[in-house]
C-alpha cells in the first residue's frame, strides 16, 4: 500500500511539474508579447508551482527510503520552509513590480490571440486540480488532495488575470496592476500558509500531510 500510494504521488508530482512549466512558457511569451505584468506574474506563479513539485518527488523519494524513513517529519517539515520561502520571495518581487507599475503605468497590448490563450491555460489547471483531486479521492490521498486544491486557486487566480485582460479591451480600463498586487498577496499568503497552516483551517499543504495517515485513520474507524 506504501509503495503504490508513493508512485501515484510521484507520477501526480511529474505530471504537475510538466503542466506547470507548460503553462509558465505559454504565459511567459504572452505576457511579454502583451506587455502584460499581471500574465508574467501567473506564469511566476506557474513556474513556482513546477518548482515546488521538484521538491515534493525528492521528499517522497527520500521519506519513503529505507535509510530516511524515521526522518520522514523533519524532511517533510524542511522541504515546506524551503518552498515558502521561495513563494514569499516571489510573491513580495511581484508586489513590488505591481507598485512600479501603478505609479508607471505602460499600457498592454492585448489581442484575440491573447485570450485565446489565457483561456486554454485556465482549462489546462483546472483539468490538472480535477485529476489529482480524483487521483486524492481514489488513493484515500490528502496529498493529492491538497495539491489539487492548490491548483484550483491558481485557476482562479488566472480567470483574474483574464477578466483583467478582457476588462482592458472592452473599456481600455487597465486594471492588471491591481489584479497582480492582489495575485501577489494570495502568493504570499499561500507560501505562509506552508509554514502556518493554521492560517486557513481548509488548506493544508501536501507537504504537510503524511501519506499514509489517512490509511491509518481508516484502520482506527474499522
Amino acid at each position: 500500500m506504501k509503495k503504490e500510494r508513493s508512485a501515484i504521488i510521484i507520477k501526480s508530482g511529474v505530471w504537475f511539474i510538466l503542466t506547470n512549466f507548460t503553462l509558465a512558457l505559454i504565459n511567459a511569451i504572452i505576457g511579454v508579447l502583451a506587455g502584460s505584468i499581471a500574465i508574467l506574474s501567473d506564469a511566476t506563479h506557474s513556474l513556482i508551482d513546477a518548482i515546488s513539485g521538484f521538491f515534493v518527488i525528492i521528499s517522497e523519494k527520500l521519506a519513503t527510503h529505507d535509510k530516511f524513513n524515521s526522518y520522514r517529519e523533519k524532511i517533510e517539515r524542511i522541504t515546506t520552509i524551503i518552498i515558502a520561502l521561495i513563494i514569499i520571495i516571489t510573491g513580495l518581487h511581484i508586489f513590488i513590480e505591481s507598485i512600479e507599475k501603478m505609479l508607471q503605468p505602460e499600457e498592454p497590448d492585448y489581442t484575440a490571440a491573447t485570450i485565446i490563450i489565457l483561456i486554454v491555460s485556465i482549462a489546462l489547471k483546472l483539468s490538472l486540480a480535477l485529476y489529482l483531486r480524483k487521483r486524492g479521492k481514489e488513493y484515500h490521498s490528502t496529498v493529492l488532495s491538497a495539491s489539487g486544491t492548490e491548483t484550483m486557486n491558481d485557476t482562479w487566480i488566472s480567470i483574474a488575470v483574464l477578466i483583467s485582460a478582457i476588462f482592458y479591451m472592452l473599456w481600455h480600463i487597465d486594471i492588471e496592476a491591481y489584479v497582480s498586487l492582489i495575485i501577489s498577496v494570495l502568493i504570499m499568503k499561500i507560501g505562509l500558509e506552508f509554514i502556518f497552516p493554521h492560517i486557513s483551517h481548509h488548506h493544508h499543504h501536501a507537504l504537510e500531510t503524511n501519506p499514509d495517515h489517512d490509511h491509518c485513520e481508516k484502520s482506527k474507524n474499522r
